[in-house]
């Protein structure tokens, strides 16, 4: 059963994440204080009184000047018209400004129950300010500090008394989501990593604009397919740190390192037009590190000449050549060119993240290995398991420490062996003792 959906709509810039932080009760939605931080929906699942709920961030809702405040807007106006319960946040130190009347009509027009939120009454002083926001007839409002949790409490029990009944139960699985595999979708900025996230849930999810930088948070999404949930994350594009100069950047880098780190596999996102850069290369090895499976993903394939394609192609060979277990998928996010490949080989990834081999077959392929191409100074690969999955790891007992170049060429043939196309194998040697 679908939980109820909480919208947190308003201008820029009157505490709206600061609140959405303080209802889910941890620092998710990046904070800084300068309009426009927050550029998509961030949908968030928390529960107040045992009451489970979705609580939708949204961006501050402008009047159109250009065409990134109008993607925005509808993003807003998207998650206006999915609510259940809409709470409409004024900035009490303000007023009612001119941009907050342009909000109200918006939401007036969505027919659902509204709470209007008087944010940043940080002192019992600031209530009478309040009242001057009844003029927007939308009934008495709220006074809150979200940034100090002041009133927080009598506003989530307003909420859940909004919520339809036949959904006012708590979940009755709370591990449902523990199946879901997260894929990690990363790269620079600019590359279009939003574009190919809509392009594989099919919704118009994150704010998709040719300005780098214009995601900021990381995004999950969950997506039913033939062989199980997938849960998408999209970050904001990753610079350099000493390219970083604003609080809200920094923290997007971290929130996409984050991501990395908490996803199984991961889709590295190349500008085609560009190559291989040096900063695509540092992420490649941060999601080695993280021993994530990667699918590699040229994007914009389709802006390049024909006789520049097999130079990209040998450009990331060169460049990524640790990442070589990796596929390399050539697509158009745009029109939709080659995406109906990235599923099949993430799934392919997905099944060789979990995958446990026979111990016999194992030793079967490292000895055939050894027969067909000794090790040097007649090191000796005694017996091999299968320690762990996730991803598949192996312990080999030898005689002698192994040359790292003879592990690469172990490694090879157990993956040419057993199939595990892009997922990372890690080999780890325990000398014979005595």
């Amino acid at each position: 059963m679908t939980n109820p959906i909480v919208a947190v709509v308003g201008r820029p810039n009157v505490g709206k994440s600061t609140l959405v932080n303080r209802i889910v009760g941890r620092r998710e939605a990046i904070v800084e204080e300068r309009p426009g931080v927050t550029r998509d929906r961030k949908v968030l699942e928390t529960e107040w009184n045992g009451r489970p709920f979705t609580v939708i961030d949204t961006g501050g809702w402008l009047a159109a000047k250009d065409t990134l405040d109008s993607a925005v807007s509808k993003q807003s106006e998207r998650a206006i018209a999915d609510a259940d319960v809409i709470l409409f946040v004024l900035d009490a130190t303000v007023g009612i400004v001119e941009e907050d009347d342009r909000v109200a009509r918006v939401v007036r027009k969505a027919g659902r129950p509204v709470l209007v939120v008087a944010n940043k009454v940080d002192s019992d002083t600031r209530e009478n300010d309040v009242w001057e926001m009844t003029a927007l007839g939308m009934g008495d409002p709220w006074p809150v500090s979200a940034l100090h949790g002041r009133g927080t409490g009598d506003l989530l029990d307003a909420v859940v008394k909004h919520f339809p009944e036949e959904v006012a139960e708590p979940a009755s699985d709370g591990d449902a989501a523990t199946d879901e595999f997260g894929v990690a979708i990363v790269g620079r900025p600019n590359v279009g990593k939003s574009t190919l996230f809509n392009r594989l849930i099919g919704d118009e999810r994150s704010v998709v604009h040719d300005m780098p930088g214009t995601t900021r948070d990381a995004i999950d999404t969950v997506v039913e397919t033939e062989d199980g949930a997938v849960r998408f994350i999209d970050t904001a594009g990753m610079r350099r740190k000493s390219r970083i100069e604003e609080g809200a950047e920094y923290y997007s880098l971290v929130r996409a390192l984050q991501a990395i780190d908490r996803a199984n596999a991961a889709l590295l996102v190349i500008d085609a037009t560009e190559g291989v850069t040096h900063q695509d290369q540092r992420l490649a090895e941060r999601i080695d590190a993280a021993g994530s499976p990667v699918v590699i993903v040229l994007n914009k394939w389709e802006l390049l000449e024909t006789e520049t394609r097999a130079t990209v192609q040998a450009d990331v060979a060169d460049r990524l050549g640790f990442l070589g277990y990796a596929p390399v998928l050539k697509v158009s996010a745009r029109t939709g060119l080659g995406v109906h490949k990235l599923l099949p080989a993430l799934h392919q990834a997905i099944e060789a993240y979990h995958r446990r081999v026979p111990t016999r077959e194992l030793n079967d392929v490292v000895q055939q290995a050894q027969q067909a191409h000794p090790a040097p100074a007649g090191i000796r690969v005694l017996y091999a398991t299968q320690g762990a999955t996730d991803p598949p790891t192996f312990t080999l007992f030898t005689t002698r420490p192994v040359p790292p170049t003879y592990l690469r060429y172990l490694e090879r043939k157990i993956r040419e062996h057993f199939g595990f196309g892009p997922t990372p194998l890690k080999l780890r040697v325990r000398r014979r003792a005595g």
